[in-house]
């Protein structure tokens, strides 16, 4: 039989927005492989499985997740991490990788089936989708993604200022990832645009340290990374405006 490589999404830290369909994998699979950075510590992908499986099935799997700017050392890192995940494929035959928010989405399991996929022919690859980062503080702050026809425009801060602004200048809303390191800039584009008043951030949803706040807060000073953004177009057209 084929190996099988499946990428659950685990959501975006708390436990309970895992799906059954994901907790039905996490369990099914031989052994489920979370990813760590170079440094050790636990991630919010390790800290959610373990509610889940038992810790002996784990096995942690070093990805240079904090690496921005070496890309040959990102690339052996990933390389190496492919190969390990390939070993457990030919001593177990199913695999699952847990990945926080959803796998199809700014996912590492992107690059991990890529290279797994040229070591071991004949991998199945599936995927299981998860709540993203976005969906729970959306639930949580009240903010409403999209109404009507609007459409939606997801931002990776990484990508830079410019790109940022160009969909905060467009219509409907904006969410933008990772943009804890570049707050003071993102407020800024958020001033300029107009929509500083109605945007609300996050980070750390669902765990002990969660924080969100209306992004008119923002002071300038450094959020967690993984910080997400939303910011609403205008809606004063009333209850169907954007029908």
């Amino acid at each position: 039989m084929s190996s099988r490589l499946i990428g659950v999404g685990v959501g975006p830290g708390d436990p309970e927005l895992v799906t059954v369909k994901g907790v039905n994998a996490l369990r099914g699979a031989d052994v489920v492989v979370v990813p760590v950075m170079d440094t050790g510590e636990r991630g919010r992908a390790e800290a959610t499985v373990l509610h889940y499986v038992d810790a002996a099935k784990v096995v942690r799997v070093v990805f240079a997740l904090n690496e921005r700017t070496d890309r040959a050392r990102r690339e052996a890192a990933w390389d190496a991490a492919g190969t390990r995940v390939a070993e457990l494929l030919a001593a177990h035959g199913c695999v699952a990788f847990a990945t926080i928010g959803d796998p199809n989405v700014y996912s590492t399991f992107t690059y991990l089936a890529q290279t797994v996929a040229g070591l071991v022919p004949g991998v199945v690859v599936e995927t299981v989708p998860g709540i993203t980062a976005m969906q729970d503080l959306a639930a949580r702050s009240g903010a409403v993604l999209t109404e009507g026809t609007e459409p939606l425009t997801l931002v990776p801060v990484t990508a830079g200022e410019s790109a940022l602004k160009e969909a905060l200048a467009g219509p409907g809303t904006v969410v933008a990832y990772k943009f804890g390191r570049r707050a003071a800039e993102v407020a800024e584009a958020l001033r300029e645009s107009g929509r500083l008043d109605d945007a609300v951030w996050g980070s750390a949803l669902g765990l002990p340290e969660e924080s969100i706040r209306p992004a008119a807060e923002l002071d300038g000073a450094a959020l967690p990374y993984l910080s997400t953004l939303i910011a609403p177009p205008r809606r004063d057209g009333g209850r169907g405006g954007k029908l």
